[in-house]
């Protein structure tokens, strides 16, 4: 699915992951002391939103994202805001070592859905290369529990087109496992358009 199109040609309120305010599992993170502001990247930015509000809060933040067209849009937002985020045309993945730099906290929201299970680990093994050692990582996927877009099997179709892949938990273990230490895996419920999601959060350590 061409993700650029969707950013062009819907209407921005009517994107269904799209919000201007932060979801309240990072913003726990952040208030709790969890996630104290660093070197942060933010995978799959959109239009930015959730970047804007980690630079307000201290933390110096690269985004990237593959669609032109959402890269525009968080960069006209960070700027009419007055803030100072970094925003990168970037396929999550491709090779991404021009970005040359390490962070210290990687996060992914409802992205992880979007990658079928033969790009999964190219993504992860990306992931695991940009961050510092025991740098912190994020992500927050669609769970095989959630009763949207049908309800039953793996790959599910959105009324945008867009193909999803819903996860168990025993999965994404073995998809993390290797890179990083899980500090907490857990089934929670989300803020969905028009109604709320199951999806797994996944909060790491890398090894």
């Amino acid at each position: 699915m061409d993700m650029d199109k969707i950013y062009r040609d819907t209407p921005i309120k009517k994107i269904p992951w799209n919000y201007e305010t932060p979801p309240e599992s990072l913003v726990e993170l952040v208030n709790s002391g969890k996630i104290q502001p660093c070197n942060t990247i933010d995978l799959g930015c959109g239009t930015g939103s959730y970047s804007i509000y980690l630079a307000t809060k201290g933390f110096k933040v690269t985004g990237i994202d593959i669609s032109s067209s959402a890269i525009s849009i968080a960069r006209k937002k960070a700027n009419e805001k007055g803030v100072d985020c970094l925003f990168h045309i970037k396929d999550i993945v491709d090779d991404l070592k021009d970005l040359d730099y390490v962070f210290d906290f990687a996060y992914d929201w409802e992205l992880l859905h979007h990658l079928f299970p033969e790009k999964r680990q190219r993504y992860v093994e990306n992931v695991y290369s940009l961050l510092n050692l025991k740098g912190k990582y994020l992500s927050v996927c669609f769970s095989e529990k959630d009763p949207s877009f049908g309800g039953q099997g793996k790959y599910r179709t959105t009324p945008l087109g867009t193909v999803l892949y819903f996860s168990s938990k025993s999965e994404l273990e073995t998809l993390f496992n290797t890179y990083f230490k899980i500090i907490e895996l857990k089934t929670i419920e989300i803020r969905g358009k028009p109604v709320p999601h199951i999806v797994h959060y996944a909060f790491m350590e890398r090894i």
